[in-house]
């Protein structure tokens, strides 16, 4: 508790902005007025009391499929994330601790990976098995397991050279205990705080793939698809279709803000 109340204000707002998104996610269905995927008017009605953000370009109500974009894209984002660490943070501890073959093995995996763009690797790979929800979250969930790897790797080699960890080994203690146990403790903060910094760019990788046509697809509502079935209105003068793009770039900083925090707070510097 009291680190929160040292917490800077950007960090306070930061954690508000997510606070309110998660709860948005969690009760959309109550939130909303309209369901994700109703024509409830004509198309590109204007903000009204029956529609406070207008129509869509099939009559589907705007602040509905907002409020569901919230639960598909950051849920998916967040889903995609925490695999591409699980499995990362875990290669990279292995990697550290065995060393040897193991570790050269894992480590020109991970550069092939890291060699091609990862825009590229996504279309090509989402090409190839298809555009779904579950295609989408492997690939990119693959795509992230390379940098994480590598800084898990990284990390948790300045820790393994220690003597507990040494002593650990002499005890008998075997590779999964050494992972878990001893390594995975010292490197956690280091681990969080790359997440909330990994999430924002899996997050923006995903509203690109769907502006794309090639992530969440229709009718499913997410907001990189909605920026770009409603970028006509633009043309108009109309700035519903750059509230989903507001969205993505308020979470973005709101996450960054926290995480900035966290890192400031994790290098034992002062104000």
């Amino acid at each position: 508790m009291q680190t929160l109340k040292s917490a800077p204000p950007t960090a306070w707002f930061g954690m508000a902005v997510i606070a309110t998104m998660a709860l948005v996610a969690v009760f959309a269905p109550l939130i909303a007025p309209y369901g994700e995927t109703q024509i409830v008017g004509a198309q590109y009605e204007p903000w009204s009391e029956a529609f406070l953000l207008g129509t869509d370009n099939l009559g589907r109500d705007m602040f509905s499929r907002l409020v569901f974009g919230t639960r598909n894209t950051v849920g998916l984002a967040l889903l995609a994330t925490a695999i591409a660490f699980g499995i990362g943070s875990v290669l990279g501890i292995v990697a550290a601790v065995l060393g040897g073959l193991v570790d050269r093995i894992l480590s020109r995996i991970i550069d092939i990976i890291m060699a091609i763009p990862s825009l590229i690797l996504a279309l090509m790979l989402l090409t190839i098995v298809g555009a779904s929800i579950a295609s989408m979250i492997f690939v990119i969930a693959l795509i992230y397991v390379a940098p994480v790897f590598r800084l898990a790797r990284a990390s948790a080699q300045s820790v393994v050279v220690m003597d507990y960890i040494e002593a650990a080994r002499l005890r008998g203690e075997g590779l999964g205990w050494l992972v878990v146990k001893e390594v995975l403790p010292n490197i956690a903060s280091t681990l969080v705080a790359e997440f909330g910094l990994r999430f924002c760019f899996v997050f923006l990788f995903i509203a690109a793939l769907s502006f794309l046509g090639l992530g969440i697809q229709p009718p499913t509502a997410d907001w990189g698809s909605m920026l770009k079935e409603n970028a006509t209105l633009i043309s108009f003068g109309d700035i519903t279709p750059l509230l989903p793009a507001a969205a993505i770039a308020l979470l973005t900083v709101s996450v960054n803000f926290v995480v900035d925090w966290m890192l400031h707070r994790s290098s034992g510097l002062k104000d």
